[in-house]
C-alpha cells in the first residue's frame, strides 16, 4: 500500500433495517460493494480511482445484530489516464445521502424480484410494492450515521484498526464478568450514554447472540476495490509508487506455521522435547485417529510422549 493519506469511514443504517439483513443474510454480501460505489461515484467528476479495502462488521458492543461497514480509503486517487495522483476530500453529508440511496435501492430491487423476506410485522404493513416504498421513504428520511475518521498518513493505523475487528471474536474473554451455571453477565460500553454497563442473560440467549455473527464457510469478511482490487493492483500499484516518488517495497517472506506458534505461544514445534535438537521428518506412520488422540489431550498439551 502506498504511503499517502488514508481515511476511515463507517457506514451504518437505522435499527429498523437490521432485521431485514438478519432475515436476508445474502444481502450482507452486497454492502461492501455499495459502500465502495458510494465513494467511487463521488470521485468520477475528478476522474480518479481510489485504493480501498472494506471490512464487514455485524455485531455491536452488546452482541446484538448490527450490520455495518468499515471502509478505509486513500484521500486521493490515480487519474483515469494513469498519469497523475490527485487528492480528494470526502464530505460527510454527501456520503450519507449516497449511502442511503444505495441501500434503499437494493431493498427495493430485492422486493420487486420477490427475493426479500420480511418480518411478520412488516409483512402485514407492506403487502405490495407501493406500501413497501412508502415505508422505505420513512427510513430514507431518517438520519443515518456515517462517521468519517481523522485522516492519517500511516496506513498501518487503519489496517490494525480493521484487523482487530476481523481477528477478535464478537466478545473478549475479559468482558465476561460472571457465570453462575444458568446466567451470564458481561460488560459493554453503551454508546448512547457513553458508560460501561453490565448485561445479564441466560446461557441460551448468550449463545444465540454469539453464534449469529459466525460467517458462512468461505465468506470473505474483507474486500478490496479500486487500485487494490486483485485485477488492478499488480499493474497500478507500481505506477502509483512512481508518481509518489516511493520505492516499491520488497515482498516479505510467507509466515510459516511453526513461526506463528513460536511468536504467539513461545513453543517451537520442530524442537525435540528431550534434547531440544531440530526435528527432521524421516517417515510418516499412521497411528491413532483423531478421536483416539482426544484421550491424550494432557500429554499433547504438555508436549509429552504418548504411550
Amino acid at each position: 500500500m502506498p504511503e499517502t493519506e488514508y481515511q476511515h469511514i463507517t457506514f451504518t443504517m437505522p435499527k429498523t433495517l437490521w432485521r431485514l439483513f438478519d432475515l436476508n443474510r445474502a444481502l450482507i454480501n452486497d454492502l461492501p460493494r455499495l459502500a465502495y460505489k458510494v465513494i467511487q461515484n463521488l470521485c468520477r467528476e475528478k476522474k480518479i480511482t481510489l485504493a480501498v479495502f472494506v471490512a464487514i462488521h455485524t455485531f455491536g458492543r452488546d452482541l446484538q445484530w448490527h450490520p455495518h461497514i468499515h471502509l478505509s480509503t486513500t484521500r486521493g486517487g490515480l487519474s483515469f489516464d494513469e498519469k497523475k495522483w490527485k487528492t480528494f476530500y470526502f464530505k460527510k453529508k454527501a456520503l450519507m445521502r449516497a449511502w442511503k440511496y444505495q441501500v434503499i435501492q437494493l431493498l427495493r430491487q430485492k422486493y420487486k424480484a420477490n427475493e426479500l423476506t420480511l418480518p411478520p410485522s412488516l409483512k402485514d404493513l407492506c403487502p405490495d410494492i407501493q406500501s413497501f416504498n412508502q415505508w422505505l421513504n420513512t427510513q430514507y428520511n431518517k438520519y443515518w450515521i456515517v462517521h468519517c475518521g481523522r485522516p492519517s498518513k500511516n496506513h498501518w493505523r487503519n489496517v490494525s484498526y480493521l484487523g482487530r475487528y476481523l481477528k477478535k471474536p464478537p466478545i473478549a474473554q475479559s468482558r465476561l464478568k460472571h457465570y453462575g451455571g444458568n446466567r451470564i453477565v458481561f460488560n459493554y460500553l453503551n454508546h448512547r450514554v457513553n458508560q460501561h454497563q453490565d448485561f445479564e442473560c441466560s446461557n441460551e440467549e448468550f449463545i444465540r447472540r454469539f453464534i449469529q455473527h459466525i460467517p458462512p464457510k468461505h465468506f470473505r469478511m474483507i474486500r478490496y476495490y479500486g487500485v487494490l482490487a486483485n485485477r488492478n493492483r499488480g499493474r497500478l500499484l507500481p505506477i502509483i509508487y512512481e508518481l509518489l516518488n516511493q520505492e516499491v517495497p520488497e515482498q516479505s517472506l510467507p509466515v510459516r506455521w511453526n513461526h506463528l506458534l513460536k511468536s504467539e505461544l513461545d513453543i517451537d514445534p520442530l524442537a525435540c522435547v528431550v534434547c531440544n535438537q531440530r526435528l527432521k521428518l524421516t517417515k510418516i506412520v499412521v497411528g491413532k485417529s483423531s478421536s483416539q488422540l482426544m484421550n491424550y489431550h494432557e500429554q499433547l498439551a504438555r508436549s509429552k510422549p504418548i504411550n
